[in-house]
């Protein structure tokens, strides 16, 4: 291992400097333009939402999806707690409050007993509810989406790290209000930065899209009676982005390839249990996720350190965050139990067996 082994590294093709050329070559360096149109046919041919609108990242996506769908100060928005910051910071910049749900062991996401339980019984309703689809691997997003509907709460898909990712066939990102996907330069396909907002409500989408190119009103000089954002993706990122799209299924199969390689060679430990799969579905195992019974996984983090290969903690649960320390928060300590023995491990698409094969082996040699 003479070259560093990242958590999941960006993984290029040959296309993707041709598009860059073509963008260049037609002086279309600007926040629309072919490429933005590509990219987002492409994100909607291959998950099947009708509308997407491609923009700086996978924050601002859900940003313009509470704008649009009139979260305002002093609404309550529902949010997995065990997720990462950009999935819930955009409720603090509507001034809204979050409201953290804990996970269930069967897929580590947020729990539908614990959502119908804190919505049968809150005094205030909530309005929205953030989803996220953690590491890659879905939630049980067809009943969510059943007592949302119940409910009368909007939900948005953060699907921020499941591109890719189904239940029943249905991607993820695709049975809510809203959905948005991350482009970030860690993700299972990078645009550098960038996220994607899709809907299959076509005045949602136009709406979003007035908000991230600084609403303004159609006059031939710049009126403005709301005020937006400028939250667009430039051209020459969302030509990487399409050159990308172009090998999302080989990209699943070598994350899910290299999960089953790390199975293979740890999965008779019982000290180890790695992030279920929920029957029906199909996780595109962005990151290959382990708990530890008895060992502390900083004792891992360090020796893998040592031989220069990235791991990472699982995400430290928002209502654990000293920013969120006033917020509401609905718990069975599932969240709180996974981050203090989780793991993240090395899952980059550019990886080999022999790569796995030497990092199980070390992790063997810590237990």
């Amino acid at each position: 291992m003479s070259k560093r082994i990242f958590l999941s590294a960006p993984n290029m093709g040959e296309n993707e400097l041709k598009y860059i050329q073509k963008v260049f070559d037609s002086n279309y360096i600007a926040p629309l333009g072919e490429y933005v149109n590509r990219f987002e046919q492409s994100v909607k041919n291959y998950t099947g939402a009708k509308h997407a609108l491609a923009v700086s990242s996978g924050t601002a996506a859900i940003h313009l999806a509470l704008r649009v769908l009139g979260i305002k100060e002093g609404d309550d928005v529902l949010a997995s707690t065990f997720t990462f910051i950009g999935s819930v910071s955009a409720i603090l910049y509507q001034n809204a409050n979050p409201v953290f749900i804990d996970s269930d062991k069967e897929s580590w996401n947020i729990s539908p007993t614990l959502l119908n339980k804190y919505l049968l019984t809150c005094e205030k309703k909530p309005k929205a509810l953030i989803l996220t689809h953690l590491y890659g691997m879905s939630a049980d997003i067809e009943k969510i989406a059943q007592i949302c509907k119940l409910h009368g709460v909007f939900l948005i898909e953060d699907a921020a790290e499941s591109l890719g990712a189904t239940f029943k066939e249905k991607h993820t990102g695709t049975f809510g209000d809203f959905g948005i996907y991350s482009f970030n330069g860690n993700k299972i396909l990078t645009t550098s930065g960038g996220g994607m907002l899709v809907s299959d409500n076509e005045e949602y989408i136009k709406k979003a899209m007035f908000y991230s190119t600084q609403a303004r009103e159609n006059e031939i000089y710049y009126e403005h009676i709301e005020y937006g954002y400028n939250y667009r993706m430039s051209n020459v990122l969302a030509a990487i982005g399409v050159a990308q799209m172009e090998v999302i299924e080989e990209r699943v199969a070598k994350k899910r390839e290299i999960f089953e390689w790390y199975r293979e060679f740890l999965g008779e430990i019982e000290e180890i249990t790695f992030m279920p799969e929920l029957e029906n579905s199909r996780g595109n195992r962005w990151l290959t996720t382990v708990t530890f019974k008895k060992i502390d996984y900083v004792k891992v983090m360090n020796a893998l350190e040592e031989i220069d290969v990235e791991s990472r903690p699982l995400w430290k649960p928002m209502h654990l965050q000293p920013l969120f320390k006033e917020a509401t928060s609905y718990l069975d300590g599932t969240s709180e139990a996974l981050f203090k023995k989780g793991l993240c491990l090395a899952s980059s698409t550019t990886m080999t067996k022999d790569d796995v094969e030497k990092i199980s082996n070390l992790i063997k040699g810590c237990l």
